[in-house]
């Protein structure tokens, strides 16, 4: 079961009841809201697939650009499934936009859950990358066992593509924001990755437990409240590092905008927040080859 947390913005939280742990659990679930991700998607599932994600939960809200053949001709029916997520609900009293991707989290720890040992919450425009070992499940030693894992957003703007360069989005792109935990309010966040049959609270960039509340550890296992973070003293990507290649190309980003986002209310509100982040990030870049090197020494095939 779950019910509303209300605060200054509408329904950003829920609060559930763990699931029950089966006996047989086991791996790492992955799971995403996903709309007209043709074009991308197919790197994202090859990379995640390769690096030991168990089983891709997405949650399709009315793909009409072939995104599910896409995913269907990568994964096997044994990694995938697919839940139709049309959320386009409000509060009948506030008028507020109920935030369909925090009730997709939670709908997949309450009926998936229990079957893994872990699970991922992050969007098809984000990677996480091993930087100790070769899968997923060799990184997360680095935390050691930790229920609740914050994985920094690392930024990624342009890298000097006006126009969308062929080849992987992942291993074009190599200018990041450098400083993840700088204060800028839309170019610095968090990912999670949880123990689902711990869960209590769930959010899009956080998650608290029934064993340690609102704390959550970094990739290295330090923990710390949700206020703490952001310190700079708690930053790491020593074992897992989330890239969020947020920008593309220029033109890529300008169509992304004009789109809009799914589960925001206002239009002129998320082209502001693009603008400001993306000028953010590229007046802060630094270089970053790691996921160029990964993909290289393992030889990880991102395209068929």
């Amino acid at each position: 079961m779950f019910g509303l947390k209300a605060k200054r913005h509408f329904m950003r939280e829920l609060e559930i009841t763990p699931p029950a742990r089966e006996m047989s659990r086991h791996g790492i679930a992955l799971v995403a809201c996903v709309k007209n991700e043709a074009s991308y998607i197919e790197e994202w599932a090859r990379f995640h697939k390769a690096v030991g994600i168990r089983h891709f939960h997405l949650y399709d809200d009315d793909s009409t650009d072939g995104t599910l053949d896409v995913l269907q001709r990568v994964l096997g029916s044994q990694e995938l499934t697919v839940v139709p997520w049309k959320m386009r609900m409000r509060d009948q009293e506030s008028g507020e936009l109920l935030n369909g991707q925090t009730i997709a989290f939670a709908h997949a720890i309450l009926n998936f859950g229990a079957r893994y040992d872990r699970m991922a919450f992050i969007d098809v425009d984000e990677f996480l990358l091993p930087k100790k070992g070769r899968t997923l499940q060799e990184a997360l030693k680095g935390a050691g066992g930790f229920p609740n894992i914050s994985l920094p957003w690392h930024m990624f703007g342009h890298s000097g593509h006006v126009s969308r360069p062929a080849g992987p989005v992942c291993l074009n792109y190599t200018m990041r924001v450098s400083d993840p935990l700088q204060q800028h309010l839309d170019a610095s966040n968090f990912k999670c990755i949880v123990d689902p049959a711990e869960v209590t609270r769930v959010s899009v960039h956080h998650f608290e437990t029934r064993s340690y509340g609102d704390k959550t550890a970094n990739d290295a296992g330090t923990a710390v409240t949700k206020r703490k973070r952001k310190a700079a003293e708690h930053y790491s990507a020593e074992f897992i590092q989330l890239n969020h290649y947020y920008a593309k190309s220029v033109q890529e980003l300008k169509e992304k905008t004009e789109r809009g986002w799914s589960y925001d209310g206002s239009a002129e509100k998320y082209q502001n927040k693009v603008a400001s982040t993306i000028k953010y990030i590229e007046e802060n870049v630094v270089e970053d080859r790691s996921m160029l090197e990964f993909v290289e020494k393992n030889g990880i095939q991102l395209s068929s």
